[in-house]
């Protein structure tokens, strides 16, 4: 076999082991349909500008409350704000907090899971607290506390996201390193010296990060839905910058007037919702079929 050939073979086969794993959710009909959402929104939020030609933050008061037509497919809200602009550009927005809240949360979960199962009992029982301790927070007081000191922002989204998800992540990481901890192949490289940032990175870390990404993946939906929540109570994203949550709110404020407004703000999150929560569990079960024969 050529060198040329040992070369390409990894590649081929990380890119075949992908086409098995796609081909087994597409056949899957839950995860056809909840891959098939989640490429349509992904795809419209990332070509919103080359999707619609309206601004999302343009105001038109001759054209408010216009229904759905060829100029403006989902009509226009209270401002005369094209609402299928709005709506995609609003996308963005929740997919950027939603991916970025979800990334840092796995991040710090990982960091402060490998910490607490790999060190000794009393930081041990010290993070269990910190974890009990910010999960005994609701969400929205957490909001009304970040916003009071720092004002609506995406900001504020991220860090209220980032602290409600970091002590679920860091409690399964540390139970999975418990376990892991005195496992033999983890015995023998402590009793060869190597040192705890090895033993955590290579020995345990690749054994517990596969079912921690099939969490974080059915998670993003309900990030989405908490942002929509705090824009829809004015805790999230500052007008005149779209949201789902900001644009069902005017809906419901303008209920009477135009119904239209409420489901151009309601759909985009159930369908967003169903999307990633049918292709996360898919996943789960393409990667443990296990759970899904229990079922």
């Amino acid at each position: 076999m050529s060198e040329q050939a040992l070369v390409d073979r990894p590649p081929r086969q990380r890119f075949a082991k992908a086409g098995r794993i796609l081909g087994r959710i597409i056949r899957e009909p839950l995860g056809a349909f909840g891959l098939t959402l989640v490429v349509i929104v992904v795809l419209s939020a990332l070509f919103a500008d080359v999707l619609t030609s309206y601004a999302p933050t343009k105001l038109a008061p001759a054209e408010r409350f216009a229904p759905a037509s060829l100029h403006h497919l989902l009509g226009t809200d209270h401002l005369g704000r094209d609402l299928f602009s709005r709506v995609l550009h609003g996308g963005r927005i929740a997919l950027a907090i939603a991916l970025g809240a979800t990334g840092l949360s796995l991040v710090g979960g990982i960091v402060l899971g490998l910490i607490a199962g790999y060190g000794p009992r009393w930081l041990d029982n010290l993070m269990l607290l910190l974890f009990d301790a910010i999960k005994s927070f609701p969400t929205v007081m957490l909001a009304l506390t970040l916003v009071t000191l720092t004002g609506p922002s995406l900001l504020a989204v991220l860090i209220v996201v980032v602290l409600v998800n970091v002590p679920g992540y860091a409690r399964i990481i540390r139970t999975q390193t418990l376990v892991l901890k005195s496992a033999e192949h983890v015995m023998a490289a402590r009793s060869m010296g190597a040192s705890t940032a090895r033993i955590l990175t290579v020995h345990i870390l690749p054994n517990v990060i596969g079912p921690i990404l099939i969490l974080a993946s059915m998670d993003i939906p309900v990030v989405v839905a908490i942002e929509a929540g705090l824009s829809f109570l004015g805790l999230g994203v500052r007008p005149p910058m779209p949201s789902w949550g900001s644009i069902l709110n005017d809906g419901f404020v303008n209920i009477r007037d135009s119904y239209w407004i409420v489901i151009a703000g309601g759909l985009p999150i159930i369908l967003t919702t169903l999307g990633f929560t049918f292709l996360g569990e898919t996943l789960r079960d393409v990667f443990d079929p296990r759970l899904k024969r229990r079922a």
